[in-house]
């Protein structure tokens, strides 16, 4: 029995290690008592009738996007469709040429979450397709429904009374534009394939500056090993940290960033809506909490770096936009935290859990500590990788992926990382 017991006992410790090494990219261990608190999330409140999410028109970069163009079997674009077979969803297909199972494939991804939640939500009940990809002309001039980017849905047991929850489950799922439309259905539908807010995961533009210790700043885009960049440690003081690489780096792109402007002091970070910034319950930095930059709001209280004293205060979001610029990178340093634009952020995104993330990257920084010593005290201009996620973080999200559900990972992270 002793040598079994052995055994086990290794097994147990060797789950344990992986799971605390391999939980991808959350927050390292940051400022402030009660750093890394995750707000609760809030019960799911159905959408009233009429309601759309976000509210904004569905054909705007906030939601889906602009309209490019009928799809037809003999056009080029027909190869962007890929059939749904998924045997948790009901098809309706009254034209009997399985159209309403052709979509593209982030419109497949979603419905197919959904059909889980629907399952978990109704036991018994499956999520059903009315319309989907539509090439009879049955739908509004530029209707998405054309390029098989929108499908309306119903329970299959078409019961009304459940279409509100319909709609939030199908939010939560993330389609980028959900309308609970009409009495008979809820009308959903996502950006395209090659939209620049589909390709957001967790960065910065390569534009933003960081400051050095010795003072001067420098744009992200030209961090190299060896640099020392303004972030804050466990306490919420302001340290000089050690650059190790980026998470991501993308010199190509033009996407979407979510522009954080406060108001006194005044100060301007962008950020993909994926990764995540602190924010502040309070007036001090006694206790900091973590969101992702899609969630924050104007009003919220986020920590700045006030140049008159050397320190961090809080500061109020005035107001939230989005921009595009060419380029993003994802820098990460020691402490796991950076300011940029003098705005404290995590160096992580996707994932809501950050503590494990500091743990996952804990071999990389003891990696990075011992070829330190080879390396010259100026620093080197070589970095870890060429354009793209980094091997080390993409190994670190596909584990996180088998070991947590997905509820724990940003919608738009997943698209860019999977």
């Amino acid at each position: 029995m002793r040598p079994k017991v052995m055994v086990l006992f290794r097994k147990i410790v060797l789950c344990g290690f992986v799971y605390l090494f391999f939980v991808s990219c959350g927050l390292a261990c940051g400022p402030g008592r009660g750093y890394g608190k995750r707000r609760h999330p809030s019960k799911l409140t159905p959408l009233t009738y009429k309601q759309f999410i976000p509210n904004v028109a569905e054909k705007t970069l906030g939601a889906s996007g602009k309209f490019e163009g009928k799809i037809t079997r003999n056009s080029e674009r027909f190869k962007e469709l890929t059939p749904n077979y998924n045997p948790d969803i009901i098809f309706k297909d009254e034209e009997n040429t399985n159209a309403d199972r052709l979509m593209t494939q982030r419109c497949k991804e979603k419905l197919n979450s959904l059909a889980i939640s629907v399952m978990n939500q109704w036991p018994g009940v499956l999520l059903r397709v009315t319309e989907g990809w539509d090439e009879d002309g049955h739908h509004l001039d530029e209707s998405l429904h054309y390029e098989g980017r929108a499908v309306d849905i119903t329970t299959s047991d078409r019961d009304k009374s459940k279409y509100g929850m319909l709609s939030r489950l199908a939010v939560e799922a993330g389609f980028d534009w959900v309308h609970y439309e009409s009495k008979a259905h809820v009308h959903c539908s996502v950006k395209a394939e090659n939209s620049v807010a589909a390709k957001s995961g967790g960065c910065f533009p390569g534009s933003s500056l960081v400051t050095l210790k010795d003072g001067t700043t420098k744009y992200i885009k030209d961090l190299k090993l060896g640099d020392k960049v303004q972030a804050a440690d466990e306490q919420g003081n302001v340290v000089y940290s050690d650059f190790l690489m980026f998470i991501d780096q993308d010199t190509q792109t033009q996407r979407l960033f979510y522009v954080i402007e406060t108001s006194e002091p005044k100060r301007k970070l962008r950020l993909t809506a994926a990764h995540l910034i602190f924010t502040s319950s309070s007036t001090d930095n006694s206790e900091m909490l973590i969101m992702y930059a899609s969630e924050v709001k104007s009003g919220h209280k986020v920590f700045v770096f006030d140049e008159a004293v050397g320190k961090l205060k809080v500061a109020t979001v005035e107001r939230i936009y989005t921009e595009e610029y060419h380029s993003s990178f994802a820098p990460v340093t020691a402490h796991g935290t950076i300011l940029v634009d003098q705005v404290l952020a995590s160096c992580y995104a996707v994932i809501e859990s950050h503590k494990w993330a500091h743990w996952a990257f804990a071999p990389f920084r003891l990696t990075y500590r011992f070829t330190s010593l080879f390396l010259s005290a100026g620093g080197s201009n070589i970095t870890y990788q060429a354009d793209g996620v980094h091997w080390y973080s993409k190994m670190l999200f596909h584990v996180g992926i088998w070991l947590l559900d997905n509820d724990s990972f940003h919608p738009l992270g997943i698209l860019n990382w999977s």
